[in-house]
């Protein structure tokens, strides 16, 4: 062999080598079905979207907004005009410069599909862009929650360029054409298998505050993030032992003991607001139109046993107890209405509630562990109360694309489907897309009139002391009338790579990450 050939065999592992370093490999917990974070509420869409967007302000570790693309805001002294300065220097991935109309077309947008945003929209009576660098909020009464509501984390309040955000809202947005950390790497994208963000050199991440959450500098480390879809969890588990992948977000919680024996790995829990299991009512459609029924199946819940199902591998991982609307610990959080005993459920209960024998189709996801074991447990409480139950399993994108359709059940509609809430939606009621109650929420479309004006009480309330006493009173009211039926909370853990440093609290987010 020549020198020159020699050397060069040498130095090729090293290459190779310094190349993976600067690629980060991640297995996400499913497939992106919607890429637009402004549409839906999965948390897929969530992360890819803190990725390839930036916010106006960001939620620090304590759920509180920081400013982000804003340099800052000032308020007039009745607290009813809010004008919100960009900072300078920041464009879009096309190179166009992010002006103030930008985020008032955004922001419109994004008000028609969020709970959060829904209740700035009826206290704004004008959002307008008088500068290219300044948002004016015109609001018809005060209302201090404004950098809260822009820093949501639910259906994210992202800046996009103007030609995009004046999409129907209803329509989901496929350019994605940013201003974040990440470029979204269509021309690789594999659906149902890889998803590819690049480093975008043109970020002006935030000059100072604390990188926590969603908020301060948003620095990236790696070249690439590569999303690989892995739906068999022995599988993942075996890749991320091996060195194949950096990061799992969500491992099966069953083979937790065995990743937590592994040295080379760890697995921490980075999500403080847990998962919320719930078995959602489509509120549209017989039987659960009928509040009577709703409420019977939700008093024949036993959490403990739905628990188990999803989270007994790991039972220090259950949040113990029953529990409520929000996370145990937490500033709204009480046992308000937890106290009302169990209810026994069947065939003459159930026609005495209103059932009448139709058949219901109840969705589980069977490619999310978690999902699959609540699903299973649930349809057989359904089965066993004397339902008509048709199951129908498949993978969670293909859920989430059913459960919004408002169809009858023989034209693709569904009854019931199971999920898990998570993040800012376990914290308040201000980001729960699940306790909107005006008919034109979240999928299930409950109209509770008693509830959504608890929910704008809420938001006028003066101090803490005031909406705790609120939510608690949301509680009692909700297990009157519930639109879901509460399963429990457990937490879920993610597993890395031992030397990966620099993993936020709160959802997977990929600045600040380096290997140590």
């Amino acid at each position: 062999m020549k020198r020159r050939s020699f050397l060069a065999a040498l130095a090729a592992p090293a290459v190779a080598r310094a190349e993976a370093s600067r690629v980060l490999r991640f297995i996400p917990q499913s497939d992106i079905t919607t890429l637009d974070p402004m549409w839906g509420t999965a948390s897929v869409s969530r992360c890819h979207g803190l990725m390839v967007f930036d916010t106006l302000y960001g939620m620090d570790n304590q759920w509180q907004a920081q400013p982000q693309m804003v340099a800052g805001h000032t308020v007039n002294a009745d607290r009813t005009l809010w004008e919100l300065t960009l900072r300078e220097g920041l464009r879009f991935h096309d190179g166009t410069p992010v002006l103030a109309r930008d985020a008032v077309a955004s922001i419109r947008r994004w008000w028609q599909r969020d709970a959060f945003g829904a209740a700035l929209a009826a206290r704004t009576d004008a959002i307008s862009a008088p500068s290219d660098r300044m948002i004016r909020l015109r609001l018809n009464k005060p209302f201090a929650l404004v950098p809260d509501a822009l820093a949501v984390i639910i259906s994210v309040p992202v800046i996009m360029p103007e030609r995009l955000a004046l999409t129907d809202p209803y329509t989901p947005v496929t350019e994605m054409t940013g201003s974040g950390p990440f470029r979204f790497k269509a021309d690789e994208r594999v659906t149902g298998s890889r998803l590819v963000y690049e480093k975008f050199d043109g970020y002006v991440p935030r000059p100072d505050g604390r990188p926590e959450f969603a908020a301060g500098p948003k620095i990236v480390h790696f070249d690439r993030v590569e999303w690989t879809v892995i739906p068999d969890p022995s599988t993942a588990a075996a890749a991320l032992a091996a060195g194949e992948f950096d990061w799992w977000e969500n491992p099966a919680l069953d083979l937790v003991p065995a990743l937590r024996g592994n040295r080379d790995l760890v697995v921490a829990v980075k999500d403080r607001t847990t998962l919320n299991g719930i078995m959602r009512f489509n509120a549209l459609h017989p039987p659960f139109d009928k509040a009577a029924v709703r409420r019977l199946v939700a008093g024949a819940i036993d959490q403990h046993d739905f628990m188990q199902a999803a989270a007994g591998a790991a039972p220090d991982l259950i949040v113990p107890g029953r529990v409520g609307l929000f996370v145990p610990g937490t500033p709204m959080a009480s046992d308000a209405g937890l106290d009302t005993p169990q209810v026994p459920a069947d065939a003459a209960a159930l026609a005495a509630a209103g059932y009448q024998g139709e058949r219901i189709v109840v969705l589980i996801a069977s490619d999310s562990p978690a999902q699959n074991a609540i699903g299973q447990v649930g349809a057989d409480l359904l089965r066993r109360i004397g339902f008509n139950v048709d199951v129908q399993v498949t993978d969670w994108g293909s859920v989430q694309q059913r459960r919004a359709s408002k169809a009858p059940l023989g034209q693709g509609g569904w009854s019931i489907f199971f999920t898990f809430q998570t993040s800012t939606q376990n914290i308040t009621p201000a980001a729960a897309p699940s306790l909107r109650a005006d008919g034109k929420g979240w999928y299930g479309w409950p109209t509770d009139p008693a509830m959504e004006a608890l929910r704008s009480a809420w938001f006028d309330a003066p101090d803490l002391a005031a909406q705790q006493a609120i939510c608690r009173d949301m509680q009692r009211a909700f297990f009157r009338n519930p639109s879901f039926a509460p399963l429990g909370m457990f937490y879920q853990p993610t597993a890395y790579r031992r030397g990966l440093t620099g993993i936020r609290e709160g959802l997977p987010q990929f600045y600040g990450v380096q290997r140590g």
